[in-house]
């Protein structure tokens, strides 16, 4: 696991945790005598199934129900990296919030802020409701956010109103300012509020923006791949067809790959000693 902006001890704790034991469910532990990266990561994949079958709790069913949080910087950002996630914990029964931290202001060429606005919140409410997430603006400015204690207090109280129990928040070593901020943003949040929900990282157009990204759990989104691609078509403005066939799709196959699966979303887990971990992944 790559070493966490001022949380180097619980990133290699997390790291040793992993050598030591095969995570399945994020609950039920295997240990195996010579732990190898496939092994993660079918165990990771074995542990996913178990909770989608395990954690459902459509009208009539056993499970709790989650609070999942999605955190990002732009409109577009949380269906890029983590929306077949999202709509699989949907389908499960789950609350599903995404947090844009802007509305994606400076997005369009030749649109006013006020004009690009109205565009992008349109797009990202027509994208929640095809991943039937409930949309959230933070009220920051695309190209102009900010992280300080007053921006770090309104957030976290912004996100401790969700109650959540498990959060995706962008990866903070990113080469966009904005995207830097909603996952720094998220990290403090989760240390202010007692790192009382689980935290995960997603990635967006690997390689050109998020950066030094090793992935430490996987799920599969194969059956939700048309869902998630409806989410990010949604975002008409910014050319979602295009940029999902330049980036998305092949992140998602390469993903797949490591997964042996058809098509999965990647994500860094920041471990912290009050996270609760009974909770399992997908």
């Amino acid at each position: 696991m790559p070493p966490m902006p001022k949380n180097g001890g619980a990133g290699l704790v997390a790291l040793r945790r992993l050598r030591r034991q095969t995570r399945v469910s994020g609950a039920l532990h295997m240990r195996t005598s010579q732990p190898t990266r496939r092994g993660l990561l079918a165990a990771s994949l074995a542990g996913f199934a178990a909770g989608a079958a395990g954690q459902g709790c459509a009208p009539g069913g056993r499970g709790k129900q989650l609070s999942v949080v999605c955190v990002g910087g732009h409109p577009d950002d949380p269906e890029s990296g983590c929306g077949g996630t999202l709509a699989r914990y949907s389908e499960a029964g789950h609350k599903v919030s995404i947090v844009y931290l802007t509305r994606g202001e400076r997005g369009i060429p030749g649109k006013s802020l006020d004009e690009a606005a109205r565009i992008r919140t349109a797009e990202a409410q027509e994208a929640c409701r095809i991943l039937k997430a409930r949309p959230v603006f933070a009220g920051q400015i695309d190209g102009a956010t900010e992280l300080n204690s007053g921006r770090v207090a309104d957030f976290t109280k912004l996100l401790a109103a969700e109650t959540p129990d498990l959060v995706f928040a962008q990866w903070p070593l990113d080469t966009h300012m904005d995207h830097q901020v909603a996952g720094l943003l998220t990290i403090r949040a989760y240390y202010a509020l007692g790192g009382g929900f689980r935290l995960y990282f997603y990635e967006v157009d690997a390689g050109s923006q998020t950066q030094g990204y090793r992935p430490t759990d996987y799920i599969e989104i194969t059956a939700v791949r048309e869902k998630k691609k409806s989410a990010l078509f949604a975002h008409k403005s910014q050319h979602g067809e295009e940029i999902y066939r330049r980036h998305h799709e092949l992140m998602e196959n390469f993903r797949g790959r490591e997964a042996r699966v058809t098509a999965a979303e990647a994500f860094v887990h920041l471990y912290c000693d009050t996270s609760p971990a009974e909770l399992p992944l997908l």
